[in-house]
């Protein structure tokens, strides 16, 4: 095994933030099983950016559950697989219903939280990155596939990066198989069918993960062994990062690590990367429960608002103890850019599955510092030049204020 990569430079940013909370992991990251990406990003005087990575404790073979963090490559690959569909004259707008092909399959035919009342992929990418919903991701994987989820991954540089599994706590073999979809017209018949499908490729998995000292198995029994991860999805952070630098700075990474996007699929990724519960219509989120910095880890403080002047451009996932964040964070007054991704495990009873995990109490607190000890660092750096920042200033929705529709309280993710 490699030893984790920490440069020294990320660790002095991070050894003078003054912060128990911060400290107390910093003190013991093996433990937390953290790691650090930080990513200064510089503009020349054409305002081109170059990118350097900074690591803290950075281990590829580390595993970390990734959690709802694989809804943002699914969201680029089902942008990148309509594409491949315009012929038939089908976008991310269009109408779609999931018949059940296979064993466990659920069939989906409306949504009452998109304005059509039909489900969409749009409003699925919508869903799954304002406050990280999971049916959407489940469906985003039937639409494109597990074989091609994968083969794609791999063909854009990313071979050690695999998603195994839907969010349904299906077998192996289960998860292989894919729903039966169906494209409507206005006036419900079918303008595209496509099939179900079935992965064949077979998937390496000789390298056992095995995490914790007990877990809950699926019958809610106490099994006094670690809990095995070896077939879950699995990417590493470094992966994730690359992902959505590709996104937001395509010109920045060879094409063939470029996903397949339109000019109108970059923009409304940026939208819903960034936009906040309170300003979407569709869904009507309770902006008590599901405020602005909700999937925002990094600026989630205890008032549970936003900077006037700061967006992120990010994605997070939770689950079994893991918590991450991987962010491209714009400063609009004080001309700031900068990427953060980071990692941990909050579980001290070591029982996985067990829902006893200190994201509250432990992991928030941490992202929270973390992310403000870089936007503190970012804030005083002299750069070279200043960024034209204009591309990134989205037009956001707004909610309609005498809008009586009842809000969204109760969500899966």
């Amino acid at each position: 095994m490699a030893q984790p990569k920490t440069d020294e430079f990320l660790k002095n940013i991070l050894t003078r933030a003054s912060n128990d909370s911060l400290q107390k992991i910093l003190s013991n990251p093996d433990a937390y099983r953290l790691q650090i990406i930080y990513t200064q990003i510089n503009r020349d005087k054409k305002n081109h950016p170059s990118f350097q990575n900074y690591y803290y404790n950075y281990d590829p073979q580390l595993y970390y559950n990734p959690a709802s963090m694989v809804k943002m490559p699914l969201a680029f690959l089902a942008l990148e697989k309509l594409n491949t569909l315009q012929s038939k004259k089908i976008d991310k707008n269009t109408p779609l219903v999931f018949d059940s092909s296979y064993l466990g399959q659920k069939p989906l035919s409306q949504d009452l939280t998109s304005e059509t009342g039909l489900p969409s992929i749009a409003h699925f990418i919508k869903r799954a990155f304002l406050i990280s919903e999971n049916d959407p991701y489940n469906r985003l994987y039937q639409f494109v596939g597990q074989q091609t989820i994968n083969q794609q991954l791999h063909a854009k540089g990313y071979p050690n990066s695999r998603i195994t599994r839907q969010f349904m706590g299906f077998t192996a073999e289960k998860n292989r198989h894919t729903n039966g979809i169906r494209f409507l017209n206005p006036d419900g018949s079918t303008r595209y069918y496509q099939p179900p499908a079935y992965n064949p490729d077979p998937f390496d998995f000789s390298r056992k993960i095995l995490v914790g000292t007990a877990h809950h198995n699926r019958q809610d029994s106490l099994i006094q062994a670690p809990f095995d991860f070896t077939e879950h999805n699995n990417l590493p952070l470094q992966d994730f990062q690359k992902m959505l630098q590709s996104v937001m700075f395509p010109e920045s990474v060879p094409k063939k690590q470029r996903f397949g996007l339109t000019p109108q699929d970059y923009a409304f990724l940026y939208r819903y990367l960034s936009q906040y519960p309170s300003e979407t219509p569709y869904p009507k989120y309770d902006t008590a429960a599901f405020y602005d910095s909700y999937v925002k880890f990094f600026f989630h403080g205890s008032k549970h608002s936003m900077p006037q002047h700061v967006r992120v451009f990010n994605k997070v996932g939770w689950a079994y103890g893991f918590m991450t964040d991987v962010s491209y964070v714009v400063d609009f007054k004080n001309k700031v850019e900068y990427m953060l991704a980071a990692t941990l495990y909050v579980n001290q009873d070591g029982v996985v599955n067990d829902n006893q995990y200190e994201y509250e109490t432990v992991g928030y607190p941490f992202m929270y510092h973390l992310g403000q000890a870089i936007y503190q660092y970012e804030l005083k750096r002299k750069r070279p030049n200043v960024p034209d920042l204009t591309k990134f200033k989205i037009s956001y929705e707004k909610r309609d204020p005498h809008d009586t529709r009842p809000v969204v309280r109760e969500v899966d993710n």
